[in-house]
């Protein structure tokens, strides 16, 4: 029971979607934009701005030259804003330490401001072909399936998931780098976690779920991310207002967003915490750097 790996990586290169950031012409910084922007987002949402930003900003050091606030601005409704202020932090470093190059080495990925586990082995399998475990909630998912016979995957665990994926790679970095990006898409595509397409999938004859007899998923049951009414739906509201302006606003054009002032307050002070906000002397509410 398992993966087959040729002929998982066969379907992939028949199937795969055709990316932008997935062309042999995009650059280590492009692929690891789309990692950020890919962050909880789904790839509709982030191809246009993808384009929009490596056709502005192709290289790191252009991105790091640019202000904060022109950076927030472009990330426009991509939501966790912070990842764009992440992203700037990283390409100062890539351009002032790492001669405005992305990188190859987990390790040193890691160093970067803002550049997790998954991001850092993202890079370097899908920007330089090397040989890293990439586990996101889509492989997890068809692991807990093919490999274990589990309905979805349960809670994560570092630890056993890298494991578990680690197991599957072949030991050659190319193979192991396509198989990473199989995976992925196979859970993206195929292997989903409401309507499983079983039909189609490369891997059907092995699958340790379907020869279980598909059971249903018996353990914890996992947090449905709400928005409506959230603080994150209010912090969105509260910056929408400063993208749409040309400078500085007064607090009773951002008192118009939201009708619960604790909740508005609230949100408006942690925009201040994490940067995304900066309050002028006069009392105005601005885009970092601009004003």
């Amino acid at each position: 029971m398992g993966v087959d790996a040729d002929v998982l990586t066969d379907w992939f290169d028949e199937a795969g979607r055709e990316l932008p950031w997935r062309e042999p012409e995009c650059s280590a910084w492009g692929v690891l934009v789309s990692e950020i922007m890919l962050q909880q987002t789904p790839v509709a949402r982030v191809q246009p701005i993808w384009l929009e930003w490596m056709a502005r900003w192709p290289v790191p050091s252009a991105l790091a030259a640019s202000s904060q606030g022109e950076v927030v601005r472009a990330w426009g409704k991509l939501g966790y804003p912070r990842r764009a202020l992440r992203l700037h932090a990283a390409a100062a470093v890539i351009a002032a330490e790492h001669g405005d190059v992305v990188p190859s080495d987990v390790d040193t990925l890691l160093a970067l401001p803002g550049i997790g586990a998954y991001t850092a082995r993202a890079v370097a399998a899908f920007a330089y072909g090397k040989r890293a475990p990439v586990v996101d909630t889509n492989v997890r998912r068809v692991v807990a399936r093919a490999v274990h016979g589990a309905g979805d995957a349960g809670p994560p665990s570092n630890t056993r998931d890298m494991a578990d994926v680690e197991a599957l790679l072949p030991p050659e970095d190319a193979p192991a780098a396509k198989l990473s990006a199989a995976l992925m898409e196979l859970g993206a595509l195929v292997c989903t976690a409401r309507s499983p397409r079983c039909a189609d999938c490369p891997i059907y004859e092995d699958c340790a779920w379907q020869h279980a007899g598909k059971p249903a998923y018996a353990g914890p049951a996992k947090q449905v991310q709400k928005f409506a009414g959230t603080d994150r739906q209010v912090r969105g509201l509260l910056l929408d207002v400063l993208r749409g302006s040309e400078g500085p606003v007064e607090k009773a054009r951002l008192d118009l967003v939201w009708h619960e002032s604790g909740q508005r307050d609230r949100c408006l002070d942690s925009l201040l915490v994490d940067g995304l906000l900066e309050q002028t002397r006069d009392g105005l509410f601005a885009l970092p750097g601009e004003h």
